[in-house]
């Protein structure tokens, strides 16, 4: 398998991971106490970590087929949105495999952890977490996407409607930061389907048609006859 068909098939991982970010959003679990012993929660958080792997590939992959023409405005949207997905798959193994073990032990701890999504305080010190994940949304997810979703529309060479749509799904948190939790998940549609859209034309591009054969040398009886 050459570059060129290896990154055309990680459009399936953007494919994929747009999917999942859009699709569980409605069926999410409240972020409750009550809700991390589920078997439920257990699966959406099993999702959202191959998620962020699926979306790790398919960004290296998008960014990848447009490299020279994104130029480093695309180069920064690439790292910081990558970073969005390496720091979010942490706090996903935490919410998956930490939370469900403190629920009863350490009731506190988990209501604080999960303050951290829902907008509520904590009662327990959780140090620099909260303004991590903060910091992770707000520079990785919002400025990176909105630096990838320009560079892309300007280059051309993926649907400028998802490029389009990339960047105002990462501006999506401000226009729906009044809505409380869990409403305010319905930002993540948009983005979910630019991802998607641009997974999908990533992988669905056509191979380059093969060079053309030289011709083999005519026959000796097709040539023409020299006079001698």
């Amino acid at each position: 398998m050459n570059t060129r068909n290896l990154i055309r098939w990680t459009g399936l991982s953007a494919m994929a991971a747009g999917i999942i970010f859009a699709g569980i959003q409605p069926i999410h679990p409240l972020d409750v106490l009550a809700s991390v012993t589920t078997e439920r929660w257990a699966i959406i958080q099993s999702l959202k970590m191959t998620m962020c792997l699926l979306g790790l590939v398919g960004m290296t992959g998008l960014y990848a087929r447009q490299v020279k023409q994104v130029g480093w405005l695309g180069l920064a949207g690439y790292l910081l949105f990558s970073l969005f997905y390496a720091l979010t798959m942490a706090f996903v193994f935490a919410e998956a495999f930490i939370l469900p073990l403190f629920a009863t032990q350490a009731p506190k701890f988990v209501e604080g952890f999960l303050g951290i999504i829902n907008g509520h305080a904590s009662e327990v010190n959780l140090g620099v977490l909260p303004a991590l994940y903060n910091l992770t949304g707000l520079v990785g997810y919002v400025l990176g996407g909105l630096l990838f979703g320009i560079a892309t529309f300007r280059a051309g060479i993926l649907p400028r409607w998802a490029a389009g749509l990339f960047a105002a799904g990462a501006l999506a948190p401000f226009v729906l930061a009044q809505l409380p939790h869990p409403l305010n998940r319905t930002f993540a549609v948009p983005m979910g389907i630019a991802l998607a859209g641009l997974g999908y034309a990533l992988w669905s591009e056509r191979r380059e048609p093969a060079e053309e054969s030289i011709p083999d040398r005519a026959s000796p009886h097709l040539r023409p006859a020299v006079a001698e």
